[in-house]
């Protein structure tokens, strides 16, 4: 995620609603399994550049 640098004389409100536990727990697992998939990702990868 990138930095958002405020122009001069402007000024940035992020109203954003709390998630519900439902809502947390979802993005908590899919965040899980996204890092083990680049995990294997990454080992997939080099072992073909071993070769």
């Amino acid at each position: 995620m990138g930095y958002i640098k405020e122009p001069e004389g402007v000024d940035f409100v992020i109203k954003g609603k709390a998630l519900s536990e439902k809502e947390k727990k979802e993005i908590s697992e899919f965040i899980k399994a996204d890092k083990q998939r680049l995990k294997r990702l990454k080992k997939t990868e080099k072992k073909k550049h071993e070769r």
